[in-house]
């Protein structure tokens, strides 16, 4: 329909199998997707956050995740959904573990709007952000 704005999708299933191999693989499928969406910095950071997701999603879940994406000209939407029903909370830095405990820290701060949905078997973990035009 003429007028009427395109919506770039992307959707990847990862598997145990792939273990941390799929964070790299999502990273570079949100780049490619993106290109130079919204504000200067801004794809670099959805490619963080959707990093952080799938990341927690196979390190907590030790299941199968599925990487969704939608971006449209005002409007990006990750969404990664694992298959186990514990709901994950912000949390800081476990002092003994100074490499962890910080991803949905980073999604709060640097996404316009995040959340979990919970669902039959497992839940959704997404998070948005407006492509603020400058």
């Amino acid at each position: 329909m003429a007028g009427r704005a395109r919506v770039r999708r992307l959707k990847r299933r990862f598997s145990r199998t792939d273990g941390l191999r799929a964070v790299p693989e999502s990273r570079r499928a949100v780049r490619e997707l993106l290109g130079h969406w919204g504000r200067p910095g801004q794809a670099e950071t959805a490619e963080l956050l959707t990093s952080e997701l799938v990341t927690n999603a196979l390190v907590h879940t030790d299941r199968p995740a599925v990487l969704r994406v939608a971006a449209g000209p005002r409007r990006l939407r990750v969404e990664v959904r694992d298959f186990v029903r514990y709901r994950p909370r912000p949390r800081g830095p476990v002092p003994h573990e100074a490499t962890g405990g910080r991803g949905l820290l980073l999604v709060e701060s640097l996404s316009d709007r995040w959340g979990v949905r919970g669902l039959g078997i497992g839940k959704t973990v997404w998070f948005e952000l407006e492509a603020g035009h400058p």
